[in-house]
């Protein structure tokens, strides 16, 4: 995508929200808008997203918008989707228009996987995109099944009993691409060319599409919010977070950094939830994790790697 015409475009998530600096669910979400020129209704899940863009009376929005619940985001736009195709049957509507979800982690690994399983399920056309910040940040930094193993939060902090969360994070996108969708991706803004490629392919798909991407919060990871891009670059180039895609049930690796691939301690180091790790003593911790991510990236590097040879 030609990024000169992309900064020629109208902006349709409008500066002046509430979000925090150096959040990347605004980015996320303003270049998921500006990589299409399709007429889009967004359903939005309860969340940082929601609540800091919609304080009432104002919005920060530029397209039709829907609040939802934690619970209910992909099931409100299998009704829009599915008015709209009847209308559309009908001859009341003649314009093509796309449909686009936005939800956390919390909204989508957790509260909001039944109604998102579901709709995807029915074969619903939209695309859901999940802003993943690893915790339920818009209400206190609660540990979700997004959080990653070791990591620090007000639920399951790290103590001299136990450095942090011992449990590995869910992988949202594998349970999402056994659904056998059309498409499935995941994605970084560290990584822009191949995000904006996944939201217009996602979008242009026919059927449901889901694209998960890292989304620091520098309140939550505590981190600098001037680095936001460059840890979201991080999380990819130490095997923390692959982009791949799958098509239609065809795996394909879209970034593999071979031997220049960081070590795991390069992406903790970074993130004030993770400083407990520094500690000798919890070295253990940290070499646990970086098998984890090992083995992770492996399975889906083979995964990629047979299909590309059918």
């Amino acid at each position: 995508m030609n990024l000169k015409e992309l900064g020629n475009k109208k902006i349709r998530l409008s500066p002046g929200h509430r979000l925090c600096p150096g959040c990347a669910a605004p980015i996320i979400a303003k270049l998921a808008l500006l990589a299409t020129d399709y007429d889009v209704v967004v359903a939005n899940a309860t969340g940082c997203l929601e609540v800091s863009t919609t304080i009432y009376p104002y919005t920060a929005w530029r397209v039709p918008w829907i609040h939802n619940a934690f619970e209910n985001a992909a099931a409100t736009i299998s009704g829009v989707e599915t008015a709209y195709r009847v209308l559309k049957k009908q001859g009341k509507i003649k314009k093509d228009i796309k449909f686009l979800v936005f939800g956390g982690d919390g909204g989508t690994y957790d509260i909001g996987l039944q109604s998102l399983s579901a709709a995807i399920e029915r074969g619903h056309d939209f695309l859901y995109i999940c802003y993943d910040n690893e915790a339920y940040m818009n209400t206190g930094i609660q540990r979700s099944s997004a959080t990653p193993f070791g990591a620090s939060t007000t639920t399951d902090p790290a103590t001299d009993k136990k450095p942090g969360k011992m449990e590995f994070r869910k992988d949202l996108t594998e349970v999402i691409a056994a659904h056998h969708i059309p498409y499935a991706a995941q994605a970084s803004i560290g990584f822009l060319n191949d995000y904006l490629m996944k939201v217009k392919k996602g979008l242009e798909t026919k059927g449901p599409a889901f694209i998960n991407v890292i989304s620091p919060c520098p309140l939550g990871w505590k981190t600098d919010p001037s680095k936001t891009v460059e840890i979201s670059k991080l999380a990819v180039e130490t095997n923390f977070w692959p982009l791949f895609e799958v098509e239609h049930d065809k795996w394909t690796l879209n970034y593999d950094p071979g031997e220049n691939k960081k070590p795991l301690m390069e992406w903790i180091k970074v993130q004030g939830r993770y400083k407990h790790l520094l500690k000798p003593e919890n070295k253990w911790v940290v070499d646990k994790a970086q098998a984890e991510v090992d083995r992770r990236f492996e399975l889906i590097k083979r995964r990629c790697e047979l299909d590309k040879d059918q």
